[in-house]
């Protein structure tokens, strides 16, 4: 029990403090230079949408506002929307505007599916509905694409309004940090979501019960052998989830995703991957088994208690979980709490959706169906 207790803690720790430490120490991202084409590629601007009547009209006035000076088309498709999602995205009178309304919800990559079977541009640009692109963003993600580059990935900027206390906006500015510092080491893992490009001709269909499709897609153009990079001068933007409560199943869902993306890239474990593979061991794979770890160090901590420190310990982590359960608590009833409070609770929450997924993911998920996450109102 004591190896289970220490190796549990000392994954944990490796995983969320030294880890980052080496790659802040030892890696200084860079700006990535931009290429000036010859000839602009064709692009298609991909989103696929399921009940965001809210937001899919300015979302797609977004994307035709892009100062992209190649050819481009918008892709949308609304995937059995329940509300007018679907007649919103047909009443574009734009021929650079190219709407689907699929009347039965597949999922998010049976519709991405289609729609880049659907195009036959040079570039494929997946943004979600509900994320606000700055007007370059298009064109600095094209920029991006030289010699044996066949992604880019651009940064997403989570806003928040005053009054959220979901922390999901500063773990995501320090997920930016490593996926900066994993792009100079040339092992960039997935991409943001809501931002990032791949040539079409290194897209794979992916399998209808996928649900981390950014990763997914991105991790099979570098099992191709292509580059894959991360420009932070690419930017969109998107809202916070207005609560722990509001987030907590669309992290449940993730977590499903997670476990299945790991059987499909297998080979990235490999040590024979060499930096890609320290880095998908580090970054992700520790992080999925994080819930474990932790009910690991709790359980094997019990069975230590005939130690005074191992008491000590065993009561510490008690304390700590019960932070957590009072902090979310308040936070869900708009109480304030301080920021470790927030930190801790946000912590804790993130990693019991996780392990929730676990278990849906053990029973056997098989729908890649999704619902839409509440959010308080438009981007400014």
């Amino acid at each position: 029990m004591l190896i289970i207790f220490w190796l549990s803690i000392t994954l944990l720790i490796y995983s969320y403090f030294i880890y980052p430490l080496i790659l802040k120490i030892f890696v200084t991202p860079e700006s990535i230079p931009l290429t000036a084409h010859s000839t602009l590629p064709s692009v298609d601007i991909i989103i696929a949408a399921y009940n965001e009547e809210s937001c899919i009209k300015e979302r797609i006035e977004n994307a035709l506002s892009q100062d992209y000076q190649g050819e481009f088309k918008i892709l949308v498709a609304s995937d059995g929307s329940e509300d007018t999602t679907g007649n919103i995205i047909t009443s574009f009178n734009e021929t650079r505007v190219q709407a689907f309304n699929f009347e039965t919800n597949r999922g998010k990559i049976s519709v991405l599916n289609d729609l880049v079977a659907k195009s036959s541009a040079d570039i494929l640009v997946f943004t979600d509905a509900n994320t606000k692109f700055n007007v370059d963003a298009v064109s600095t993600l094209v920029n991006s694409f030289a010699g044996n580059v066949g992604a880019v990935s651009g940064e997403l900027i989570l806003e928040t309004e005053d009054g959220n206390q979901n922390l999901d906006g500063l773990y995501w500015r320090y997920e930016q940090f490593l996926k900066k510092c994993e792009s100079k080491l040339g092992s960039l893992l997935g991409a943001n979501g809501a931002i990032y490009a791949i040539y079409r001709k290194l897209y794979i269909p992916l399998p209808t019960d996928t649900i981390v499709d950014d990763f997914c897609i991105v991790m099979n153009v570098k099992k191709q052998g292509f580059d894959v990079l991360y420009n932070d001068n690419a930017i969109a933007k998107e809202e916070v989830a207005p609560s722990l409560e509001d987030e907590y199943g669309r992290r449940v869902r993730i977590g499903i995703g997670n476990y299945k993306a790991l059987g499909a890239n297998l080979w990235a474990l490999s040590p024979s991957k060499g930096l890609l593979s320290w880095c998908y061991w580090s970054h992700k794979v520790l992080r999925w088994f994080a819930p474990h770890f932790m009910l690991l160090a709790l359980l094997a901590n019990f069975y230590l208690l005939d130690s005074p420190f191992y008491t000590y310990l065993f009561v510490m982590q008690l304390v700590f979980y019960f932070i957590a359960w009072q902090g979310q608590k308040r936070i869900n009833k708009n109480q304030e709490v301080n920021s470790v409070v927030a930190i801790v609770s946000f912590f804790v929450s993130m990693n019991v959706a996780l392990g929730q997924g676990f278990i849906r993911f053990c029973k056997g998920h098989k729908n890649g169906g999704w619902k839409r996450t509440a959010r308080q109102g438009k981007l400014k």
